[in-house]
């Protein structure tokens, strides 16, 4: 199953808020767009060094969960637990 356009809510950060919407504007697309556009580009920093089999350390320090259809869901539990361990 796949959702397309799923609408939700979420608070930025007034400087986040500020950048996405110039972005927004200089491309002509919505701020959903380009809050999705950003993200995808920011992608290619992400998971380069394992930390352990469910979760990689990206280039910029962030702990990332793997993700797949085939993936039990991510729990508080389980984001705790991983902070406790690499910290």
């Amino acid at each position: 199953m796949h959702v397309i356009g799923m609408k939700t809510s979420v608070t930025l950060d007034d400087d986040v808020y500020k950048l996405a919407s110039l972005y927004a504007g200089s491309k002509g697309i919505t701020l959903g767009a380009a809050i999705g556009e950003l993200l995808r580009k920011g992608q290619g920093a992400w998971p380069t060094e394992s930390v352990s089999k469910e979760v990689k350390r990206a280039a910029n320090g962030l702990l990332v969960f793997a993700a797949g259809m085939d993936r039990r869901p991510i729990t508080p539990e389980m984001v705790k637990s991983l902070q406790e361990e690499v910290d």
